[in-house]
């Protein structure tokens, strides 16, 4: 996959907005830099991406976030993906994220507030959906919390749990997933503050603390999470404006470095990186600088496997910008971008 020892990097983006589909790029090893490789246009606004694994090898799946709503997978051992199976129907509006888990594809419906489970075949084809859990609930924005808007769906680090963010609803389902049957089951939910706007969650590498990032209200929730009770619970919130700010601002992405030392959220608006240091055991996350991001809009922000590298897919500015990070303060510095018009979000191989 890709030149030997580059790895490989695709980027998702919104055809309706100008993007020109799944853009491959491989990665230099030393320096971080995307070169643009092929690119494969075979379904509309595939915005978010995940791979999975089987015996033969990695899959690539994207959402297809339409009306419509559907997924894609694709084989990617040659040098452009390759479709392994027509779209398949996810039965929800606009999904906005998914996720592998207990060997079933997991999508988030934004439009239509719901989780889709996929079984997935033994070579990775997603099947019919088995299930849709819908949420329910509402919160005080008036546009934008009318009704729930399941944004993002990943399984715990322990494997035990599913957990769905809703920007609507200002809160987090906790779910098991029963394997054989293919079926959520809710388990429990997790208020947020009306009008945050949870939009997504990252786990601490130790995994005993959640980090959940409002769209809405600027600020990031520290949240303890017992694996083993299925419960989330919040802590405290860290302003990423603590001054305040007149500015439009809408965080989308949140990232915890391996060592968990510090954490990333990508700000669209004023298009930065804000920069938190974690404590020890990461229950408490401070605010210590923010830099720009490169480019504007930044629907979302990557950690390079290496953990050296951050990679912001900037939607608006049409491109992918690199920047490395300072091992000591966190702090990133811009290194370099590759065009990619509408990107809204990048995954590594």
């Amino acid at each position: 996959m890709g030149d030997k020892g580059t790895g490989q990097a695709f980027i998702g983006s919104f055809t309706s907005a100008g993007g020109r589909g799944i853009m491959v790029a491989a990665v230099d090893p030393v320096t971080g830099a995307l070169t643009e490789t092929g690119v494969v246009d075979s379904v509309a606004d595939p915005s978010y991406l995940a791979v999975g694994h089987t015996e033969a090898g990695p899959v690539l799946y994207a959402v297809s976030e339409t009306a419509q709503g559907a997924v894609a997978a694709y084989d990617i051992a040659g040098p452009v993906p390759r479709p392994i199976c027509a779209p398949v129907a996810v039965r929800g509006e606009a999904p906005t994220h998914l996720a592998v888990a207990h060997g079933h594809l997991l999508t988030a419906n934004y439009d239509s507030g719901s989780v889709t489970v996929l079984p997935l075949a033994a070579d990775g084809t997603p099947q019919t959906p088995s299930h849709v859990l819908r949420h329910e609930g509402g919160g005080p924005h008036p546009a934008r919390q009318l009704g729930p808007h399941a944004h993002q769906v990943l399984p715990d680090p322990s494997g035990r749990w599913v957990l769905s963010v809703d920007l609507g609803t200002d809160s987090v389902r906790i779910c098991s997933l029963g394997a054989q049957a293919g079926k959520l089951t809710l388990h429990g939910e997790t208020a947020l503050p009306p009008g945050t706007g949870p939009r997504h969650l990252a786990f601490h590498p130790a995994g005993g603390h959640a980090y959940v990032l409002g769209e809405l209200e600027p600020t990031l929730t520290v949240c303890r999470w017992d694996a083993t009770a299925g419960v989330l619970d919040p802590v405290r919130a860290t302003s990423l404006f603590p001054d305040g700010t007149d500015a439009a601002v809408s965080p989308s992405a949140p990232v915890v470095s391996h060592d968990g030392r510090h954490l990333w959220a990508a700000v669209r608006g004023p298009d930065t990186i804000a920069v938190l240091a974690l404590d020890a055991v990461g229950e408490r996350a401070d605010l210590v600088a923010s830099v720009p991001c490169g480019g504007r809009w930044p629907r979302d922000l990557v950690l390079h496997p290496s953990g050296t590298r951050l990679y912001a897919a900037n939607e608006r500015s049409g491109d992918v910008t690199w920047l490395d990070v300072d091992s000591t303060t966190g702090i990133p510095h811009r290194a370099g971008s590759l065009s990619a018009p509408a990107a809204s979000n990048v995954v590594f191989v």
